[in-house]
């Protein structure tokens, strides 16, 4: 039951990467590929149906961590307290100035938003690939279960108390910003027609190129500071379809974008995505929260609830996801196919 649900939680991350990373990528590019107010509104209006229930996603799995791994869940929200409080302004930021942009016909009030969206979404596209690097590197859990992360220390991944922000995080950050800034321009490409999106192809092709560069570079780090990752694959060589799946995902999304094809780049690109973070996921497991010292590390078998608690969870899951699920298909039904010209929401 503790293995089903690390990977309930780990399906539900994987959603909102794959799901609210295009939302984040959208506002990354939006600086550069909108050349006038109305193609900024038309990316708005790309993502306008759907950001907001993307979160929801990062909602769900955050409630799923409270009552099916309980101890993970307070000991990483109380040592990771600065850098979640830091996303939780952010992703503030980013939904307000998503809803006040068009409150007032001032180029100044626009120019201003549109500058809080690139901050915000960029940021939490960087903070989140950030995070991901601290759960593989390992964090400083002392004798009681407890630890604290500093922003940054010696900015190195390597010793006894290393910092929220080191050359290996900072690394696999730049790596989800560059993947999500991609991911993103194919699916503004995708809902839009005309010169925005062929400027969204060219951009996201530039950024597939950025992300296969550091996707090498991240793969040589990740397994030259913890080779041990490798030993999972090596148990179960079927996992090995996942970073096959990550690499045709990467060498499909290049092609596609090369091509124009937008619909095939922006599933390819999820496919990547996908590869990428099922890798990791699997790599890790039975841990779910490393330590700097291997056998303080958090496992599925030792942070989580109590068997009935688990039980009685999946139930209330299962209906929660059921209805979230149809809402979703719901949602990208309605909304299918390229935005209108003439929808004047934000």
């Amino acid at each position: 039951m503790q293995t089903l649900w690390f990977w309930l939680v780990g399906f539900m991350l994987i959603m909102y990467v794959v799901l609210d990373g295009f939302d984040l990528g959208a506002g990354v590019i939006h600086p550069f590929a909108a050349k006038s107010d109305a193609e900024r509104r038309s990316i708005f209006k790309a993502i306008g149906p759907v950001w907001d229930g993307n979160e929801v996603w990062l909602i769900a799995a955050g409630g799923s961590l409270f009552f099916a791994f309980p101890l993970l869940y307070a000991t990483a929200f109380s040592g990771f307290y600065l850098p979640l409080m830091l996303v939780l302004w952010l992703l503030m930021i980013r939904g307000v100035s998503i809803e006040l942009r068009s409150h007032l016909k001032s180029p100044l009030w626009r120019d201003f938003w549109d500058g809080a969206f690139f901050l915000g979404s960029a940021l939490l596209a960087l903070f989140f690939g950030v995070a991901l690097g601290n759960v593989i590197r390992g964090v400083p859990i002392d004798a009681q279960g407890n630890f604290f992360v500093a922003l940054w220390t010696t900015f190195s991944p390597i010793g006894p108390n290393p910092g929220v922000l080191d050359w290996y995080t900072v690394t696999i950050g730049l790596l989800s910003l560059s993947a999500l800034s991609a991911h993103g321009a194919a699916w503004v490409s995708l809902k839009t027609a005309g010169a925005l999106s062929e400027r969204c192809k060219r951009l996201g092709f530039k950024f597939w190129a950025v992300t296969a560069v550091m996707t090498a570079i991240a793969t040589l780090m990740t397994f030259a500071l913890r080779p041990e990752l490798w030993t999972n694959f090596r148990r179960w060589p079927l996992g090995l379809l996942l970073p096959l799946l990550a690499i045709g995902g990467l060498v499909a999304m290049g092609v596609w974008l090369r091509r124009g094809k937008s619909k095939r780049a922006f599933a390819a690109s999820a496919a990547y995505l996908v590869g990428m973070l099922a890798s990791a996921v699997y790599s890790v497991y039975p841990v779910v929260l490393p330590a700097v010292i291997p056998d303080r590390s958090l496992t599925v078998f030792n942070a989580s609830a109590s068997h009935t608690g688990l039980m009685i969870g999946l139930g209330w899951w299962s209906l929660g996801m059921a209805l979230a699920l149809t809402y979703f298909v719901g949602i990208y039904w309605l909304f299918r196919g390229k935005i209108s010209e003439h929808d004047e929401h934000y």
